[in-house]
C-alpha cells in the first residue's frame, strides 16, 4: 500500500493542536537513519487504518519526493472521538528482522469432521498472532486450515504450520490456544417448557371434623 506524508518542522503540544485543527495528523518515522517528524492528511489516514493490510504489511511512504518502505508501529486515537491523534512508522528494508502481530484467517472449518459429523462449535480464541521474520517475508495475514479438526481438539500456537523463515514469537513457556472445538450446548428451553408430572398418592385425605364433633 502507498500513502503520502509531509515533513514538518514544528514540534510540541501547540503545534500538534494546530495540525489537528487543520485536519492533519502529527507523526514520526524512525529506524535506519535519522528520525523525521511528519504529518499526514487525517481523512486519508483514518480510512487507511480501517484496512487490514495497512496494519500488517510493508507500506510505501512518499515523503519529499522519495519513496521509503515503512511499517506501522503505533497510533493513538482520541478517547471518544473518531480522530487519529498521532502515528509512528519504522523504516525497513529486506534484511530487517522484525516482530509483528498479523491477523489470522480461518478456512475449511465447515468441512471438518468436528462440524460435519459431530456438529461441534468452532471457537476462534485468537484473531492475531505475533511472528518473527525478515521484512521481505512478512505476510499480510496467516491462513489457518481447519478442515481436519475433530471433536474435542484444540489448536495451540505451536501447532500452526507457517512458511519457512517465519516463526511464532514465544513468551516464556506460554502456548496459547488459537482454536477450540466444543460440543454444542444442550438446549434448555425444551426442558424448561416440559410439564411437571406429580406422582399420585394412595392416601386419602381425612375429612375435617366440624366444631360439633370436636365438642364433647
Amino acid at each position: 500500500m502507498k500513502f503520502t506524508a509531509y515533513e514538518r518542522s514544528l514540534q510540541g503540544t501547540g503545534a500538534s493542536r494546530r495540525l489537528r485543527l487543520a485536519d492533519k495528523v502529527p507523526g514520526i518515522v524512525y529506524g535506519a537513519g535519522t528520525p523525521k517528524m511528519i504529518e499526514l492528511d487525517h481523512n486519508a489516514l483514518f480510512f487507511a487504518l480501517k484496512k487490514e493490510a495497512f496494519h500488517s504489511s510493508i507500506l510505501e511512504m512518499d515523503l519529499a519526493g522519495k519513496t521509503e518502505k515503512v511499517l506501522l508501529r503505533d497510533f493513538q486515537m482520541h478517547a471518544w472521538k473518531p480522530i487519529v491523534m498521532h502515528i509512528d512508522f519504522q523504516r525497513v528494508d529486506e534484511s530487517t528482522k522484525l516482530r509483528k502481530k498479523v491477523p489470522l484467517h480461518f478456512a475449511g472449518e465447515e468441512n471438518s469432521p468436528a462440524v460435519k459429523t459431530d456438529h461441534c462449535l468452532i471457537g476462534h480464541v485468537a484473531t492475531e498472532i505475533e511472528i518473527e521474520c525478515l521484512a521481505s517475508q512478512l505476510p499480510e495475514f496467516v491462513t489457518i486450515d481447519l478442515s481436519n479438526l475433530v471433536k474435542g481438539q484444540s489448536l495451540h500456537a505451536s501447532d500452526l504450520k507457517l512458511p519457512e523463515g517465519i516463526k511464532v514469537v514465544k513468551h516464556g513457556t506460554l502456548n496459547p490456544v488459537i482454536v477450540s472445538v466444543t460440543l454444542p450446548k444442550v438446549e434448555t428451553e425444551e426442558a424448561a417448557a416440559a410439564p411437571v408430572v406429580v406422582a399420585p398418592t394412595d392416601k386419602k385425605a381425612k375429612p375435617k371434623k366440624d366444631e360439633k364433633q370436636n365438642k364433647k
